[in-house]
């Protein structure tokens, strides 16, 4: 008798030559590039570095695209940025110390935002290992202690035998729900050694489901059916599931207003009669949704940003849908379902019974007028046209990638992303310099559509030496970067909590001229053009800066009140 445990892959006549007569000239870099492209890997991000050059060197013998940044945290950036528009884990190639340290910003942003970022670094040589003190360059007592806090799972290898299986777990890990980065790192001496392993051919590392537990959903569906006034907030969980036509339906069939955090941007239709749009740092929504006798929340955690700074206190009951187990009802009591947003909203649509309300878009749109009220009564014109340029420019299905900058901020509330995995930003960690390079990582992915990516003066300083890299590469980018002179939001807090700001003043380039020096074509605009002169930069294949004066307001907060 045979059991399934018993059956085995026999290999073919092919495969057991190649294995008996491996090519020549091959190393433990090669081992890596193999079981990348074994993996399904095409594009791979990076700069090289002393301890990684076996990695490098064996780049020229495969058949992946290397895309070099100028700086690691950028090449970390753009990285995240090709995992979140084409879902699969985007390799980082790094080298030690230094090189692998100055990628830890990204990372978090990755682990944030959940994008599937598989980084590999090189160590010291493996004597070094273990936290003795040799003096090799590079050298830490514990490289991947610097990592452990941060990525979702660290794998060091210490032969060659061991790379394919750790490089294999480790993509398995970035792409299994939660998405994020992983960490890989493999010591000089056996990435530089000659191998004789046969050249890695199939890897095996299909991602674990995360399916909801029956029961959880069918008292859910129970719940939602006969509410009397249930709401929906859908988070980033949605767009990195690819289930935003899921929670249409769903909101569809139990007549549910949807509102979307940061994150969720574009995970359900902004004109909809039952969207909600953006508007979570605005008390009117806050009591809209803690009025909800019954509020779904999908892949969001309802942190800081997501329940108008922690204001946020519903009444009602609270069914969560979280992928990540250490945000499931983290912040609110409730119904936890520990799933991917896409499983569960399958479960719910299959046995949720379908609930009539006709005065559910009567409320979205009185909800949406006082909020259009609110804002109106603030004098924020300038801000407005701004950003109704900047998406009358846009093309509809081009995504866009926002820095933390004022305008950024603005956009999370009241910019329509025009759908799902189109609008990214770093909101999910909060660090500056990551528009730029992130537009970077998504044109690598996407070269089909032109990318928009939109920084202050401050976050541009951060990521200007990329605008060698977009030339170099020719992608398809238009750089907007608003100059108001400094750290404009920082500038504001401090004025407001202390009558006067400090340290918040910049002196910066002529960005025009400093762009064309790259051999990047460059240009001033102002608010009354800006939507002419982005839209023709756009339309220019191949990377365009493009510069805006101007000082922008913040709309007034209500988590004050």
């Amino acid at each position: 008798m045979t059991h399934d445990h018993d059956l085995v892959l026999r290999p073919t006549a092919a495969q057991t030559e190649a294995a008996l007569d491996p090519p020549p000239g091959r190393n433990g870099g090669d081992l890596v590039v193999e079981t990348l492209a074994g993996l399904g890997a095409t594009t791979v991000f990076g700069l090289p570095g002393q301890h990684a050059l076996g990695m490098f060197d064996a780049l020229r013998r495969s058949d992946l695209r290397y895309v070099g940044l100028r700086v690691e945290n950028n090449a970390g950036f753009a990285a995240d940025a090709y995992g979140r528009i084409t879902g699969e884990a985007a390799p980082l190639l790094l080298s030690t110390g230094p090189g692998a340290l100055t990628s830890l910003a990204a990372l978090q942003e990755a682990a944030a935002a959940s994008a599937p970022v598989l980084a590999i670094s090189s160590q010291v040589p493996t004597a070094g290992l273990g936290g003795g003190r040799h003096g090799y360059l590079h050298e830490l007592p514990d490289q991947a202690a610097s990592f452990r806090g941060v990525v979702k799972s660290v794998h060091t290898v210490r032969t060659q035998s061991q790379i394919p299986s750790a490089i294999a777990a480790a993509w398995k890990s970035a792409l299994t729900v939660p998405h994020g980065p992983v960490w890989v790192e493999i010591p000089q001496d056996v990435l530089l050694a000659e191998t004789l392993l046969p050249v890695v051919t199939a890897v095996d590392a299909t991602p674990d489901e995360l399916p909801p537990r029956p029961e959880l959903t069918a008292l859910a569906a129970h719940l939602l059916a006969n509410a009397a006034r249930p709401a929906i907030i859908a988070g980033g969980g949605v767009v990195r599931a690819d289930a935003s036509g899921k929670l249409r339906q769903l909101a569809e069939r139990i007549q549910a207003p949807v509102v979307t955090t940061p994150g969720g941007k574009g995970a359900f239709p902004w004109t909809h009669p039952l969207s909600l749009q953006s508007w979570l740092e605005d008390r009117h929504t806050t009591d809209f949704l803690e009025d909800a006798d019954v509020l779904l929340v999908v892949g969001s955690g309802l942190g800081e940003l997501s329940s108008n700074y922690h204001t946020f206190e519903p009444r009602g009951r609270v069914i969560q849908i979280e992928a990540d187990l250490g945000k499931l009802e983290s912040n609110h009591p409730g119904l936890g379902i520990h799933a991917d947003a896409r499983l569960a909203l399958q479960a719910l649509l299959e046995t949720v019974e379908p609930r009539e309300d006709a005065t559910a878009p009567e409320r979205v749109r009185a909800l949406l007028a006082k909020v259009a009220a609110r804002i109106a009564a603030q004098e924020l014109t300038l801000e407005q046209q701004v950003l109704t340029a900047v998406r009358r420019a846009l093309p509809a299905d081009s995504p866009s990638f926002w820095d933390m900058t004022i305008l950024a901020y603005w956009a999370w509330s009241a910019f329509d992303a025009k759908g799902p995995n189109h609008l990214h930003s770093a909101q999910g960690a909060g660090g500056l310099g990551y528009g730029f390079p992130a537009a970077l990582g998504a044109a690598v992915a996407d070269p089909t559509r032109p990318v928009l990516a939109v920084s202050g003066d401050g976050g541009a300083l951060y990521s200007i030496a990329e605008l060698a890299t977009a030339r170099q590469y020719d992608l398809d980018v238009t750089w907007l970067i608003v100059d108001d002179g400094g750290y404009g939001i920082l500038r504001e807090y401090m004025t407001d909590a202390f009558g006067e700001p400090t340290a918040t003043e910049l002196t910066r380039p002529d960005y025009v001229t400093l762009a064309r020096s790259f051999g990047v074509p460059g240009a001033w605009t102002t608010p009354e053009t800006l939507e002419r002169d982005l839209a023709e930069a756009l339309r220019t294949p191949g990377p365009s800066v493009v510069v805006l004066p101007a000082v922008l307001r913040m709309f007034a907060p209500t988590h004050l009140d």
